[in-house]
């Protein structure tokens, strides 16, 4: 059996449509299915993007308030919030062609739309800047990290970009401000299973086989700080900042390690004075579809903390 064929959508503002799948169920109308699966989004609200043809069907077509319930059936519809704060950091493209973008994400800045993020998302923003409908990134950054994004641009190509990073083939370099530890004897590498923890949002360090590695490397030093070098060969959740926890070493400004922070109530204005020192430093690889041997640098540096920090 063929999958659906995806509709040829529009961005709108930036923001790709998202696909909702309809499944077998009693909801009298497309409505009262979305009032329920998606409840983030009020009634009232739902109603007056239905419409306005916000959502439409797998042709592309609106769905009106009172459409009766199909299942089997696909809507999309365009995320929006009702308010995001405005990041005030902006980002940096560092490279463009046909194929690619590479660009510095500043803290705090998603990279994709995601809870009470969309307009403020490194992708979205591009999209919006550059124009390309089409972007995809082809790795993640969390939130708190800076540093660089790679996006690919064309449909054809995607396939030879995610298989370098499928296959390991993308020399990543991080760097890191956290704790000195005159004991500890640099470079090391630790290797170890990081699983789920039952505290939310964290990774933790279980007996096992190892499926983490990050080689650690100490710059320098400054008044009982240091400059660490990243190296993963592997790309587990937190890796980073779960393997220098685990060393006692937890990255400066991490909100989730070695205990959890409260997170922001809703409208709440961050606090952006002590933001994660975790930075993607430099991509490295041979393009697959050029042949050519590909170096990015990020601009961005990381602060040493101030007194009292």
């Amino acid at each position: 059996m063929s999958r659906p064929t995806r509709p040829a959508l529009p961005t709108r503002d930036g923001v790709s449509a998202s696909c909702v799948a309809l499944p077998a169920g009693a909801w009298l109308t497309v409505l009262d299915f979305l009032c329920e699966r998606i409840p983030a989004v009020s009634r009232a609200d739902w109603h007056t993007r239905m419409a306005q043809g916000d959502v439409v069907d797998a042709h592309g077509e609106p769905v009106s308030p009172n459409a009766p319930y199909r299942a089997q059936t696909r809507l999309y519809y365009w995320r929006q919030l009702a308010f995001e704060h405005p990041i005030p950091f902006e980002e940096r493209v560092v490279f463009q062609d046909a194929h690619l973008v590479v660009a510095d994400k500043p803290h705090f800045l998603p990279v994709t739309p995601k809870g009470r993020y969309v307009q403020q998302t490194l992708l979205v923003r591009l999209k919006r800047r550059l124009g390309i409908d089409t972007l995809v990134p082809m790795h993640r950054l969390d939130r708190e990290t800076a540093g660089l994004v790679m996006f690919t641009v064309q449909p054809a190509t995607r396939h030879a970009y995610q298989s370098l990073f499928r296959d390991r083939l993308v020399h990543k370099v991080y760097e890191a401000i956290a704790a000195h530890r005159p004991d500890m004897t640099f470079p090391l590498t630790r290797h170890s299973r990081l699983v789920e923890s039952e505290r939310f949002m964290a990774m933790q360090e279980v007996p096992g086989e190892p499926n983490a590695e990050t080689r650690i490397e100490c710059l320098e030093t400054h008044a009982g700080r240091a400059r660490y070098r990243l190296l993963p060969t592997t790309g587990q959740k937190h890796q980073l900042r779960a393997h220098m926890n685990a060393l006692g070493l937890p990255i400066q400004g991490d909100r989730i390690y070695p205990e959890l922070q409260p997170d922001l109530a809703d409208g709440e204005t961050p606090d952006y004075r002590h933001p994660l020192q975790l930075l993607a430093r430099t991509l490295s690889f041979t393009d697959p579809v050029t042949g050519q041997a590909r170096h990015f640098e990020s601009t961005l540096r990381l602060d040493w903390p101030t007194k009292g920090a």
